[in-house]
């Protein structure tokens, strides 16, 4: 089997799987990466070539960079050719990182340096529904429902429909661009240019360069907003596995590492010193 070939059928399989775009175009990527530094044919590569590959070209990068190069390529193999190359690789532990949050502050700060109505409702939305970039853009005028005063994300990560509550605050404007959005005869919520569907690397621009102008001294992408939302709820003593639901979050353990994040909890609890009355400031 040729190395085209190969390519297509993994593409191929994927796609008859329902993966997401971004899943195929990274698999595919993957294994085109991996034979064009064995410089063999599909049928030739190793165990050793793959390890080799990890070790020379994966070594820096995260945990995560590592563990999806060995799904891409276990994929593969195991579907097209009915053997799997990473069997015996060891997947390295996922480092356990906490996630960039604004504060209250500074997502108000961050809303009022959009230089656009538009962006900032988007924005607005995105905060206060904990959505991804990617089913904001694919919100479409039909998901909102006014009477109900709920929102539907369609075939969200995994696969799965979820709703969101429209944020009161934002309620009206919202309700303003769905009629804008029908009277134009547009199919999406916030469509882009012709109509079309927006990208999500445009949000990811708007997101960022409030950010700089806004000038919070923090790493700032949309994700950054869904980060914020959950962690926010949970400051405001929301449930946790209430959350998790909002979120879309399959499993319990991802929706708490919002619980190693939320600072301004942990700043209201005195120390025990302070409870004592025997001391006195001097």
């Amino acid at each position: 089997m040729n190395k085209e070939e190969f390519f297509k059928k993994i593409e191929i399989e994927l796609k008859v799987s329902k993966n997401s775009v971004y899943t195929v175009k990274n698999y595919v990527k993957s294994n085109i990466d991996l034979i064009k530094f064995v410089n063999k044919t599909p049928e030739e590569v190793t165990e050793d070539d793959v390890k080799e590959y990890v070790a020379e070209k994966l070594s820096e990068r995260s945990a995560i960079s590592t563990i999806m190069f060995l799904a891409a390529i276990k994929f593969a193999y195991s579907t097209i050719l009915k053997k799997d190359l990473t069997v015996n690789i060891r997947r390295p532990k996922r480092e356990k990182r906490i996630p960039t949050v604004l504060t209250k502050k500074e997502v108000v700060t961050l809303f009022e340096s959009l230089s656009t109505k538009k962006s900032r409702l988007m924005v607005s939305l995105m905060y206060g529904a904990g959505l991804r970039v990617s089913e904001l853009v694919s919100l479409k005028v039909q998901d909102l429902n006014f009477e109900e005063k709920v929102g539907n994300v369609r075939q969200a990560k995994g696969k799965k429909d979820r709703i969101f509550n429209i944020p009161k605050s934002i309620f009206s404007k919202l309700k303003r661009q769905v009629e804008r959005q029908k009277s134009l005869k547009e199919v999406y919520l916030f469509s882009g240019r012709k109509g079309k569907k927006m990208s999500s690397r445009n949000m990811q621009k708007i997101v960022k360069n409030a950010g700089k102008k806004a000038e919070i001294k923090k790493e700032i992408h949309c994700h950054t907003l869904r980060h914020s939302f959950a962690t926010h709820l949970l400051e405001n003593g929301v449930d946790i596995r209430k959350i998790q639901e909002l979120l879309g979050h399959a499993d319990l353990s991802t929706t708490q590492i919002y619980t190693h994040v939320s600072t301004e909890e942990l700043k209201k609890i005195k120390s025990p010193i302070d409870t004592l009355e025997v001391l006195e400031d001097e």
